[in-house]
């Protein structure tokens, strides 16, 4: 969208720095043309810039928020991930007790172990459970959240250019009388480079 908002911008800039080019002062018909142009440029650059504002509201700020949830998402993960090594870790020294010989401190042992690794279980289920749940969600939702955005960017695209083309018709309408081709033109334009050329001012030596 930046590059989009300079080059309207600098057509802007162009199109004043032709107005005021002295030829402006002396030619009526390059006046009327020129000020065509400007005023062109000018509709262009507002319709422009209220075509970005609309992508912004519609496609931009939501990217944004939709990427604000992924700290948390991430978080969440590593929360699960730590309660699982936690997990690990005491389901381990319980299983080494299990398999030791089942002495009076040992049983004692034992049972210290397994009281110690039920809420670290129960913690990590919770967490894992949440995980398996919502993340099937999350993932399937993203169609419906972009979906919105997708529209309103191609909404905004069509506005803007059918404005466009509006906007180029009537300066063509304005500006273009003679109806030449582009061939003609060329030819045209050939010719009084030619007429250029032949003035003994810009002759090779």
């Amino acid at each position: 969208m930046t590059s989009s908002k300079t080059m309207s911008k600098a057509a802007v800039k162009i199109s004043g720095d032709l107005l005021s080019n002295p030829l402006c002062e002396q030619d009526q018909a390059f006046l009327e043309s020129m000020t065509a142009l400007d005023t062109a440029m000018k509709r262009m650059d507002s319709f422009n810039q209220e075509k970005v504002n609309q992508i912004s509201k519609t496609v931009i700020d939501p990217l944004k928020k939709y990427s604000s949830v992924f700290p948390s998402l991430n978080m969440a993960v590593k929360r699960r991930e730590q309660a699982l090594q936690d997990y690990k870790r005491l389901q381990s020294k319980v299983e080494k007790y299990e398999e030791k010989e089942k002495t009076g401190p040992i049983m004692v042992k034992l049972h210290q172990a397994r009281e110690e690794l039920r809420p670290v279980r129960e913690d990590f289920e919770s967490k894992n459970k949440q995980l398996l749940d919502e993340m099937p969600k999350f993932y399937h939702s993203r169609i419906d959240y972009f979906q919105p955005s997708f529209e309103a960017l191609i909404r905004a695209q069509v506005v803007y250019f059918t404005e466009m083309h509006n906007i180029f018709s009537e300066l063509t309408d304005q500006i273009d009388q003679a109806g030449l081709t582009d061939e003609q033109r060329e030819r045209e334009n050939e010719a009084k480079l030619n007429e250029l050329r032949a003035l003994s001012i810009v002759a090779d030596d």
